[in-house]
């Protein structure tokens, strides 16, 4: 890359730990299109959900599931002995597959009809996205020279929250009434802007999400070999904490969930299904449901760890934080039991990354970034596993053409890995040969 381009970084925000998030809410609350443009989707979410109730409409299987668990906890009922619980509605019967210190999370639902929580859930999935996009685009570089119109930071925010709902992970989370952009955030937020500001909340938000589902409490060892220890102790306190209180609120809950339903694996779905795009899932599509696909699969993930790890961490010491997250919340789609399609939201800081990074190049090399964002996008908008045979184990009978696309998603963060690697080695190569 040229350091003569103009369009060079003249400064990175890693540098500066205080990330401007307070003075864009400010300048946005002196903007009121702005403030009409953001708040546009989350009131059309509350809407439907108002207008569903009113129809009747089915609205938010997993926000339904959500609610069902609130209600089952604060009516002292059991919430793993049964296969679905009775304050679900009749087309939403699905397993309680959560801890118990997310149904006391839950309860606010609980006072909401079914759709109306739905529309809540949405609404808040919508203000969550946008904040994802606004942290991470005040963790990238800083170009020099005078933006576009369109790129200034709040513009951009409002650009790339409604070209990410065209997604497959963010649609069907909203449609879902999934919380995965909402736990995201919690993430982004505590790891990019809290923890880097010293607060003392640093790592309470992921403990919080941690409580809510189990995967993010891999961000607990990322804190922790950042440097971040007592970000880490006070998430880790958090989540503790949160299991802690419901032992007491619902301890034979509490019990049963860490000593049976958190090995159960059933209660969550199919691992073969399309739509599980973790390393799990594809090694018991490939090997036709062999009794050892899972445990093969944790061995490659344990494989992967120390090379994750050692990627995060050079990234970390390059003062590139928000690259050293997306390292971690990856390894982890990759490697956790299930990640459902709508699990990989974490591809829109993702893409904000990418797409940023296309003004920082030559002539000679732009192609080369721009397929490479293109590809990652299309992957994303292009809605393949949809397409694909699914279902009744159509997935074990699937031609390698089908295999491929049938694992887009888990294949990006492996493309991308590969790409970066050949890049540091040709850079070295050439660093050897000019001395």
């Amino acid at each position: 890359m040229s350091t003569s381009t103009r369009t060079e970084p003249v400064r990175t925000t890693d540098e500066d730990p205080h990330l401007p998030l307070g003075e864009s809410l400010a300048r946005l609350a002196l903007r009121p299109r702005s403030v009409a443009l953001l708040s546009l989707l989350p009131v059309l979410a509350i809407a439907a959900g108002i207008a569903g109730w009113l129809l009747d409409w089915r609205l938010g299987v997993d926000s339904a599931v959500y609610r069902a668990g609130a209600l089952t906890l604060l009516q002292g009922e059991p919430l793993y002995e049964g296969s679905t619980l009775g304050a679900e509605p009749w087309w939403a019967l699905l397993p309680f597959t959560y801890p118990p210190a997310a149904a006391l999370l839950f309860a606010p639902l609980a006072f909401f009809p079914v759709q109306v929580a739905w529309g809540l859930v949405a609404a808040v999935s919508f203000l969550a996205l946008a904040l994802v996009i606004r942290v991470t685009i005040a963790a990238l570089p800083r170009l020099a020279g005078e933006l576009p119109r369109w790129a200034s930071p709040a513009r951009a925010t409002l650009i790339f929250t409604i070209v990410a709902f065209g997604m497959e992970p963010v649609w069907r989370t909203i449609f879902l009434g999934q919380i995965n952009l909402i736990l995201m955030a919690l993430v982004v937020l505590d790891v990019l802007v809290l923890c880097r500001r010293d607060s003392r909340w640093g790592g309470v938000l992921v403990g919080v999400a941690s409580a809510v589902k189990l995967t993010p409490l891999i961000f607990i060892p990322h804190l922790l070999f950042t440097g971040r220890r007592a970000d880490a102790a006070r998430a880790l306190g958090t989540f503790a904490g949160l299991q802690g209180l419901l032992f007491l609120v619902a301890p034979s809950d509490a019990a049963r969930f860490w000593t049976h339903t958190v090995f159960n694996q059933g209660r969550i779905g199919p691992m073969h299904w399309a739509g599980n795009q973790s390393l799990n899932g594809l090694l018991n599509r490939l090997t036709d449901l062999a009794p050892w696909a899972s445990t093969a699969a944790l061995g490659i993930g344990a494989l992967l760890a120390p090379f994750a790890v050692w990627l995060m961490l050079r990234f970390h010491r390059r003062g590139q934080h928000l690259y050293a997250l997306l390292v971690t919340a990856f390894y982890a789609l990759l490697v956790s039991p299930v990640s459902w399609s709508h699990h990989w939201v974490w591809a829109v800081p993702l893409i904000v990354v990418l797409v940023a990074r296309l003004p920082r190049t030559t002539p000679a090399t732009a192609w080369r970034r721009w397929a490479l964002a293109g590809s990652v996008i299309v992957v994303f908008l292009s809605c393949v596993l949809l397409v694909l045979p699914n279902g009744r184990n159509l997935e074990l009978h699937w031609e390698f053409w089908q295999v491929v696309l049938g694992s887009a998603y888990l294949l990006v963060p492996v493309v991308l890995t590969a790409t970066l690697g050949l890049r540091w080695l040709v850079r070295r190569r050439r660093s050897v040969r000019a001395e």
